[in-house]
């Protein structure tokens, strides 16, 4: 390498190094003001970039190696689609994305990796040719802005996934392809395994799993993917960027499908403690990107940096104002508080919710639409009154 130039991703896991990703800026910049519930887009780069700064500053000091582009949903066609609009062009979106996550890169020694996504023009039917041109133009601006790697991230149908990884390989940049499924596979059938194998066939350096479920299944799924490939005679990376909310009641569809997304999610919140758990089970079943997704925030990845510390060899800066277990409360006034110092009682501790009157599971919506169904058909004028009557009725129905 040149003097002062940074390990690619490949050679890093090559050389078998943990990679730490980042969080879910969305539901982060949602709860902070910044992005709006319902399209989830990330106008933000370029509406409030000081924001968006911040928090990858914040996922950096927590000991994240990458900084990924606050690019979710930013295609065109999702930019616009149900009568969201916008001040801004796709184009400025990303590159407002780009330049805003290579500035806190460089702070540190992170690297910047640009992300695409799903969108409503595979779920409306549109040809393989159509949803590829919309991938190569966020394609094109991560080439010109030369970030150091690509990651197709939250599909739930594996083709999809590899038309969006055929158009990453093109720039000849290291590519990373995540689904967001569980154990049951992609909302066609495909099973983890061979969806893995087909992403790995396309291109993808990479597979994993992000959003959707638990650290707990995405590990599980992870784990099966791996498998998968491995029985193919294949090789690739793994990675995984779960939810911060405990899943264990979702069905194939993931956490959209719970009653209480997405504004009442928080009592499904994982500790600390539960990030730390996450991390050693991934790294134990061969996982070595390890991140997160929508409800992380950086104390959950600077959990997964300190588990790993052994293994990477140093603490993150944030660390500085965190005691090993709990450390910290040594210093606390209270001799009750202090008396809870130790790793074994955070271990230990099952935390209360405080609801009473609260169900510890929820039963899915379980609507069982995807693409090709009519209710899936997106468009680009708003949701008009008559179309969300027959929604609330049809939900009314099967409560």
């Amino acid at each position: 390498m040149a003097p002062g130039a940074k390990k690619g991703i490949l050679a890093c896991l090559d050389a078998g190094e943990v990679i730490i990703g980042d969080g879910g800026f969305v539901f982060a910049l949602e709860k902070r003001g910044y992005v709006k519930a319902g399209p989830w887009t990330p106008e933000a780069a370029a509406e409030h970039p000081e924001a968006v700064r911040q928090l990858h500053r914040e996922f950096l000091r927590a000991g994240s190696n990458v900084m990924q582009t606050f690019t979710f949903y930013a295609s065109d066609d999702k930019l616009e689609n149900r009568g969201h609009t916008q001040r801004f062009t796709g184009q400025q979106i990303n590159e407002a994305a780009c330049d805003l996550a290579r500035e806190v890169a460089d702070e540190g020694d992170a690297l910047v990796a640009g992300g695409v996504s799903q969108t409503p023009a595979y779920l409306s039917c549109k040809s393989e040719t159509d949803v590829k041109a919309i991938f190569k133009k966020q394609a094109d601006v991560f080439v010109k802005k030369n970030v150091d790697f690509l990651i197709a991230e939250y599909f739930e149908h594996v083709e999809e996934a590899e038309w969006a990884v055929q158009v990453l390989k093109s720039t000849g940049k290291a590519v990373a392809a995540t689904l967001c499924i569980g154990p049951e596979g992609d909302l066609s059938g495909v099973g983890p395994g061979d969806c893995a194998v087909r992403l790995v066939k396309a291109g993808a350096d990479i597979v994993g799993v992000n959003c959707h479920f638990d650290p707990e299944t995405c590990v599980k799924t992870v784990k099966m993917m791996k498998e998968g490939v491995e029985k193919a005679g294949l090789k690739a990376h793994y990675m995984s960027q779960p939810l911060a909310f405990h899943t264990p009641d979702c069905n194939c569809q993931g956490f959209i499908d719970l009653p209480e997304f997405p504004f009442s999610l928080e009592p499904r919140i994982l500790t600390r403690w539960d990030m730390q758990k996450y991390a050693r089970e991934a790294y134990a079943v061969g996982i070595r990107y390890i991140g997160g997704c929508c409800g992380f925030e950086p104390y959950h990845i600077r959990a997964l940096a300190e588990e790993l510390a052994p293994e990477r060899g140093f603490l993150p800066a944030g660390s500085e104002k965190h005691g090993d277990w709990g450390s910290g409360l040594e210093m606390h006034t209270k001799p009750w508080v202090r008396a809870r110092a130790r790793r074994d009682y955070w271990e230990k501790l099952k935390p209360a919710s405080g609801r009473p009157l609260c169900p510890s599971m929820a039963t899915p919506d379980s609507w069982g639409v995807t693409k090709g169904h009519a209710d899936l058909m997106q468009q680009k004028e708003a949701t008009s009154q008559e179309q969300l009557k027959a929604l609330f009725d049809k939900a009314n129905k099967k409560q």
